[in-house]
């Protein structure tokens, strides 16, 4: 195998995306906007999402346009009871376990969140670093500059020693157009949007071999 770093997305990608969880932080995401920066519940849909698309998270539009404490928010989008969404999975386990690899978290969520998920999905101890949306700001994924600064951490010199595992197809995109080798989970490649695609955690390790 050639490569030495993988890169793991958090949200919906070490947990299926159909517990709820990611729904349940937007629905945070909404009444802290509506409560605590006085937007009108109706425009912040439409808000939230133009923000996504042009800065890659909801934060990232808000500290370009408006005043927000950013740890208060972050704190609150994530404040949920993580073990009514989230279940160990052994199998996933003992794949990342088995890989010979240096493995991180790459995550826009914050490393708060992502320690409480780990710790309820069995996980922490497998991740040598978690590599969140404060350690890369002003940027977060997908724009390049975050990838820089996350193999900085990581150590790494040359992309194409690099795995990027994500669910969404722009980040995997911007990833291989960084020169990182790109992983879709979850998904069917289309557009050359990544360089593989798994629907089953299974499979990862032939992937990875057959480079």
């Amino acid at each position: 195998m050639r490569f030495t770093t993988i890169f793991f997305d958090l949200d919906d990608t070490l947990y299926p995306s159909n517990t709820g969880l990611w729904k349940a932080i937007k629905g945070r995401m909404n009444d802290y906007m509506r409560d605590h920066m006085g937007f009108d519940e109706k425009e912040i849909p439409q808000l939230r999402e133009k923000y996504f698309l042009q800065y890659g998270t909801t934060l990232r539009g808000l500290q370009a346009h408006h005043k927000i404490d950013t740890d208060e928010y972050l704190a609150y989008v994530h404040d949920l009871p993580l073990k009514d969404y989230l279940l160990p999975n052994s199998d996933l386990r003992s794949i990342i376990a088995s890989l010979p690899t240096r493995n991180l978290i790459f995550t826009n969520a914050d490393i708060h969140h992502a320690q409480r998920a780990l710790t309820v999905l069995n996980l922490s101890d497998l991740f040598s670093t978690i590599v969140d949306v404060n350690a890369v700001a002003p940027h977060c994924k997908p724009m390049p500059g975050s990838f820089e600064i996350a193999m900085q951490l990581a150590g790494e010199t040359e992309p194409s020693r690099c795995v990027m595992i994500d669910d969404i197809n722009r980040t995997t995109r911007a990833a291989k157009e960084a020169g990182i080798f790109s992983i879709l989970y979850g998904g069917e490649v289309a557009n050359g949007d990544a360089d593989a695609s798994f629907l089953n955690w299974q499979e990862l390790m032939g992937i990875l071999e057959s480079q």
